[in-house]
């Protein structure tokens, strides 16, 4: 496993354009597959049986862009915590003291913190 890596405020506002585009993806493909979720939930219980169906298989890439997208976002060092608010968590260390940077969709910039154990509840201005 790779050492943590730690982000400064500027280091984490550099990487939200590209966040944003990732989050965007993982939201269209999630939508895709719930848009296609009463179809599939009878085809992936009959998938047991026989192997699949074309329906199933035109999901894949819907599955294939949210799993490049976690992975990306994963390869940064941050964490995603909710793809609906578009969530991310950016490790920081200040005094020897570990906690997060904090972003949600939509905001322009990193504006808030919270401790490690205290979620977006705690968060609180920088």
């Amino acid at each position: 496993m790779a050492p943590r890596r730690y982000f400064t405020v500027t280091e984490a506002d550099a990487l939200l354009p590209w966040l944003t585009t990732l989050i965007d993806q993982l939201r269209a493909a999630r939508q895709t597959i719930r848009a296609a979720r009463a179809d599939l939930l009878p085809v992936l219980e009959a998938a047991v049986g026989n192997g699949g169906s074309r329906k199933a298989g035109d999901l894949l890439p819907a599955f294939q862009r949210m799993e490049e997208a976690f992975l990306a976002i994963r390869e940064t060092g941050c964490e995603l915590k909710d793809i609906d608010l578009g969530l991310l968590d950016f490790p920081a260390l200040r005094d020897g003291h570990e906690f997060y940077l904090c972003w949600r969709y939509g905001e322009d910039r990193i504006r808030y913190w919270h401790e490690i154990n205290e979620g977006f509840a705690g968060r609180q201005p920088l």
